[in-house]
């Protein structure tokens, strides 16, 4: 059935493409759901008149799908998953799991735009993902896939850390404060040892005073 795309329909075409596709396809899905209508001249009309409007949002598009795949290309994603002591998977990684991780990341990725290759993620390790943006932008985001265990290790190792990290922190406070502490004592001799002297001379100044009086 040759139709006229109401919206951008993955690896259909964009908003206002004319395609043809299978008639099951079409009329169970397509135009059902407001994703396309058939091809007619009122139609196609109908759709010329949209074109400045329809490319003006397909340049919105192409701005934020630049925006978007600079900020993926940089991205590392983990994934937790069940797997043996050797590492083995024992499911498999699939794109939902990767579209659940980008979510939390701030990226809602329709999972159809998710190229996970199953078959060759095997093992827990580090892989590359082929994320499809629009018309022929792309990104390749890696995701760490690892084991429930590893990453208990890893918290573990981490809460570790931290504690040596207190600890360590709390030691060199005790032994800032012994220092000011000590140096707050020496102070506290150092005047007292000035008063000593002012007072011993003072009472020199008196005694010689009083000596010249009695001649």
């Amino acid at each position: 059935m040759k139709i006229i795309l109401n919206q951008d329909v993955i690896h259909v075409g964009e908003e206002g493409d004319v395609v043809v596709v299978k008639d099951g396809y079409a009329r169970n899905y397509l135009l059902p759901n407001g994703l396309a209508v058939v091809f007619n001249k009122a139609n196609e009309a109908r759709f010329k008149a949209r074109a400045k409007q329809i490319e003006e949002k397909k340049a919105i598009k192409r701005a934020q799908s630049a925006e978007t795949k600079e900020k993926l290309d940089n991205l590392s994603v983990d994934l937790v998953v069940s797997a043996g002591e050797s590492g083995k998977l024992f499911g498999s990684v699939t794109a939902q799991m990767v579209q659940d991780a980008l979510l939390k990341e701030g990226f809602d990725i329709d999972k159809k735009k998710i190229d996970v290759q199953s078959h060759a993620i095997k093992m827990t390790g580090t892989y590359t993902v082929l994320i499809h943006l629009y018309e022929n932008d792309s990104s390749h985001i890696k995701i760490n896939v690892k084991s429930e265990a590893q990453v208990k290790a890893e918290e573990k190792a981490k809460a570790e850390e931290e504690k040596k990290k207190r600890a360590e922190e709390e030691k060199l406070r005790k032994a800032q404060e012994e220092v000011e502490k000590a140096e707050a004592e020496t102070k506290k001799e150092i005047i007292a040892e000035a008063e000593a002297v002012e007072d011993a001379i003072r009472d020199e100044a008196v005694d010689k005073t009083e000596e010249s009086d009695k001649e």
